[in-house]
């Protein structure tokens, strides 16, 4: 069997049932399954975004402008 026809089984089986306790196995599985975009980063693009949520959070922004300025 194929990728795609076990997908599209897996679908009709997902879509098909009522029960939600199944529902839910499957949706936790699916999200323990899912990596977590933050694991993906290297150490300097986390310590880059944890430093850029502190600055938002101490009040300093800068326009969208002088982003714009300042990569260009």
């Amino acid at each position: 069997m194929d990728i795609q026809t076990t997908k599209l089984m897996l679908l009709k089986i997902i879509l098909e049932n009522e029960n939600s306790e199944f529902i839910q196995r499957v949706a936790d599985f699916v999200k323990k399954e899912t990596p977590d975009f933050w694991n993906e980063l290297s150490l300097s693009e986390q310590k880059e975004i944890k430093q850029g949520i502190k600055e938002l959070e101490d009040g300093q922004r800068v326009s969208y402008e002088s982003f714009l300025k300042k990569i260009s």
